[in-house]
């Protein structure tokens, strides 16, 4: 690729650059001061920018811009309503996209040339073919009142002006990776590996800047994000699309808000419950792991919505194989990254075991309303001679979750409680087990059962099931005698190992 005169363009309606507040730069003129200022800092050199403030859409096309364009390396088009109806913003972006595919192409390595910024909500159908297939960043959010858009601008208050330098951020950042690449001499360079690849569903708009920000984590951390194209709005032409995006990743995220999201032409559900049960079907086939995130404090008004948040939370075929996440943002973040680089799972060594004495490790899983209840079982099976190990109930849940796991990984066998807790409690965990295989244990589980702790009711006393062994605790409350046969399997499974 050819050295650059340019290190990007901005193409613009200069309609669009008129300051609403008398005194003030325009938009578009803020937009191009911030991101010299911004894409310096991360080139560590000032950018080369070319605008030009002088043109009117009655001008002639000059060929000065036709002889220019093959020696600018990227462009940034602002898009709105103005702009897409403007012959002359439509022929900067065309000329520019055929310039560009003489000068090394369009793509350098898996980066594009244009990018689209969204300053005014545009149809996409009215979106110019050149930039059709991008994202773009919008910079506009969508009152959930009125449901009118309104761009960022820092006369309409302290947040949009935070949410517009977020956005600034992502797009500086992308434009100085590319000029990174460029300046590398990488335009025919196949895309950098990356560490992994993360299906981050699309989202109501009430939750798009916690997507934006789990993107952002994502992509600074060196994973590949998908979908890397709008997702298409009619409903064959979208499921064709998320698979074929979802066969390409190994865990898929999946945020769940208060809204129900848009409804694909020809579907009767949202784009939110649509990839979810892609993802659902993709994740039962082997290879697809799942996280579904609500706040923890969601509140749900739509009845559409408040069925879906109810089906994901208390469906077993869910669980089965995906793990509902109801924790802050950040702890969402942590969870992520211990998907997709797991740390070494924790093993009791030769020499721990010596110093132990070989003692058998039984995790003694409970509710933490069960967590009393459940110490005279805990203190039975230390004078039985085995190590009980209860749940560590933290308030950082995050801790709690990774102390969770690595019991499951080390624990010879597991013994549940079942107290006040509900069956639906007893039945996650289960789930939870049977997944267990997955936490690079050395080995298998020796043994497992369910101790069906006092008060009994009615449907403790009915409780069955294949999965583990069933104890019933007599009226009189915890004995040797009621953990004769899981003691005894433990030691014959030991013997055996």
């Amino acid at each position: 690729m050819a050295a650059f005169e340019h290190d990007f363009f901005i193409s613009y309606a200069h309609l669009d650059d008129e300051s609403l507040v008398e005194g003030e730069p325009g938009w578009v003129a803020r937009l191009h001061r911030l991101l010299e200022i911004r894409v310096g800092q991360l080139l560590g050199e000032k950018p080369r920018i070319w605008r030009d403030p002088k043109l009117q859409g009655n001008d002639y096309f000059a060929d000065t811009l036709l002889e220019r364009f093959p020696r600018v390396a990227a462009l940034v088009s602002v898009l709105s309503p103005r702009y897409v109806h403007s012959e002359w913003c439509t022929r900067e972006l065309k000329e520019f996209y055929q310039a560009s595919q003489k000068s090394g192409g369009v793509r350098v390595a898996d980066k594009s040339r244009i990018f689209k910024v969204v300053k005014t909500p545009v149809p996409r159908e009215q979106h110019p073919d050149e930039v059709q297939p991008l994202l773009g960043y919008e910079f506009y959010v969508v009152d959930p009142q009125t449901g009118r858009p309104r761009e960022l601008f820092q006369a309409y208050g302290p947040d949009t002006e935070r949410a517009f330098l977020a956005k600034l951020d992502d797009l500086a950042y992308d434009i100085a990776k590319l000029l990174e690449l460029v300046s590398n001499g990488k335009e025919t360079a196949l895309p950098q590996a990356s560490k992994g690849t993360v299906y981050l569903a699309e989202t109501s708009f009430d939750l798009r800047d916690e997507r934006e920000a789990i993107q952002r984590d994502l992509v600074r951390n060196g994973y590949e994000v998908l979908p890397d194209q709008p997702l298409p709005l009619y409903a064959s032409d979208f499921e064709e699309f998320v698979r074929g995006q979802l066969a390409r990743c190994t865990l898929s995220v999946h945020l769940i808000g208060q809204t129900y999201g848009v409804v694909p032409d020809g579907a009767s559900r949202s784009l939110v419950a649509l990839q979810q049960e892609l993802a659902a079907e993709r994740s039962a086939a082997g290879g697809l792991a799942r996280l579904i995130w609500m706040a923890p404090d969601l509140a749900v008004e739509d009845e559409r919505q408040r069925e879906l948040v109810e089906y994901l939370q208390t469906s077993p075929g869910v669980h089965a194989h995906a793990e509902l996440l109801q924790v802050p943002l950040e702890d969402l973040k942590t969870t992520i990254h211990a998907k997709l680089a797991p740390p070494p799972s924790p093993t009791l060594t030769k020499t721990m075991r010596i110093f132990l004495g070989d003692v058998p490790r039984i995790y003694l899983i409970c509710d933490q309303q069960d967590l009393e209840a459940a110490r005279p079982l805990e203190d039975l099976l230390f004078n039985q001679g085995v190590a009980a190990v209860l749940p560590l109930f933290h308030e950082d849940e995050t801790q709690a979750r990774i102390d969770h796991e690595e019991s499951l990984s080390t624990c010879d066998a597991v013994l549940l409680f079942y107290g006040e807790a509900g069956e639906p409690w007893l039945r996650r965990k289960l789930r939870e087990l049977q997944k267990s295989a997955a936490l690079s244990r050395e080995k298998p589980v020796l043994a497992r059962a369910i101790y069906v702790a006092n008060p009994i009711t009615p449907q403790k006393e009915r409780f069955r099931t294949l999965e583990a062994g069933v104890l019933h605790e007599p009226a009189g409350g915890a004995s040797p005698a009621v953990l004769e046969s899981f003691l005894a399997a433990i030691k014959k499974a030991r013997s055996k190992a």
